[in-house]
C-alpha cells in the first residue's frame, strides 16, 4: 500500500483512530474519504478538513453498506485501499442474564461489519492494481481481558480472518494488511480518553503511519506498545500477561 497515492476509504473515521490515521494518510498524499453513521460529523470533518471527502455509512447495516459503495465508487472510481475501521467495545456480565444484547451488537459490528464491508468493495479492489483491504484488531485478539469477552473473541476472529484472506487475495492482487492497536487514549471505552496506561492517541497515530510508510508490503502493523500482546503465547509470559492486564486498569489493552 502506497500511502502517498492511494485513495482511501476508512468507515469509522468520524473520530478517534479513524479519524487520526484519516488525516495523516491525507497528509501523506492519499485521497481519503471517511465514512460514519452521523452526518453532522461528517459535515464537520468536511469542513475541518479540505480535500477530504465522507459518505455516509452504518457499518452494521448491510444496506447502508450498499449505497456507500454506490456513492464511494461513483465519485472515487480511483478508490484502491479501504480501512474496515468502525468497531465498538462494550463491557459485558455473562454472570448476569442481560448480555445477550451486547454480544450480539458487538459481533455485527466488529465481525460481519468488515466482511460485509470485503463483500462490497474486494470486486472493485480485484481490478486495481495494487490494492488494499486494511483489517483492525487489537491486542484483545491475543490477550483477553475479562470485562469484554465478546470484543476480544470479536478481534481475535478478525486476526484468524485477515490471516486467511490474505491467502487468497494476495496472488489476486489485493494486498491485506492488518493494523492491532493497544489500548489508545479514545472514547472507545467509559474512561479511555484519560486512561495512563493507554497509548495517547497522537503517538499511536504516528506510528502506524510511519510503520505504513516504511513497510508498503507489510502484513501486520504493530506498534510497539503492543507487541507485549501480540507476543505473550509465543514467549512463554501469556499468563502472567492475562494476571497483568486484568490486575491493572481495565483500559489497558
Amino acid at each position: 500500500m502506497d500511502i502517498t497515492r492511494s485513495t482511501v476509504f476508512v468507515p469509522g473515521a468520524t473520530s478517534g483512530i479513524g479519524l487520526a490515521l484519516a488525516l495523516r494518510l491525507q497528509a501523506r498524499g492519499s485521497t481519503v474519504i471517511v465514512g460514519g453513521r452521523r452526518a453532522a460529523l461528517l459535515d464537520e470533518i468536511v469542513a475541518a478538513h479540505p480535500g477530504i471527502d465522507a459518505v455516509r455509512v452504518d457499518t452494521a447495516d448491510p444496506e447502508s453498506i450498499e449505497a456507500a459503495r454506490r456513492e464511494v465508487l461513483e465519485r472515487h472510481p480511483a478508490l484502491d485501499a479501504v480501512v474496515a475501521m468502525a468497531g465498538i467495545m462494550e463491557p459485558e456480565d455473562w454472570t448476569t442474564d442481560d448480555f445477550l444484547a451486547t454480544a450480539e451488537r458487538t459481533v455485527v459490528t466488529n465481525l460481519l461489519g468488515p466482511i460485509r464491508l470485503a463483500a462490497a468493495f474486494l470486486p472493485h479492489l480485484r481490478t486495481r492494481t495494487g490494492s488494499a483491504f486494511v483489517t483492525v484488531s487489537s491486542g484483545l485478539a491475543h490477550v483477553p481481558l475479562a470485562v469484554t469477552p465478546t470484543y476480544n473473541a470479536t478481534k481475535a476472529a478478525v486476526h484468524r480472518l485477515s490471516e486467511g484472506i490474505r491467502l487468497q487475495l494476495e496472488p489476486a492482487g489485493v494486498q491485506v494488511i492488518e493494523i492491532v492497536p493497544p489500548a489508545v487514549r479514545t472514547a472507545l471505552m467509559p474512561g479511555q480518553e484519560d486512561s495512563p496506561i493507554a497509548m495517547p492517541l497522537d503517538a499511536f497515530a504516528d506510528e502506524v503511519v510511519e510503520l505504513l510508510s516504511a513497510r508498503p508490503d507489510a502484513h501486520e502493523i504493530l506498534v510497539e506498545g503492543v507487541k507485549f500482546l501480540r507476543f505473550a503465547e509465543t514467549s512463554g509470559a501469556y499468563d502472567a500477561t492475562v494476571a497483568r492486564l486484568n490486575a491493572t486498569d481495565p483500559h489497558a489493552a
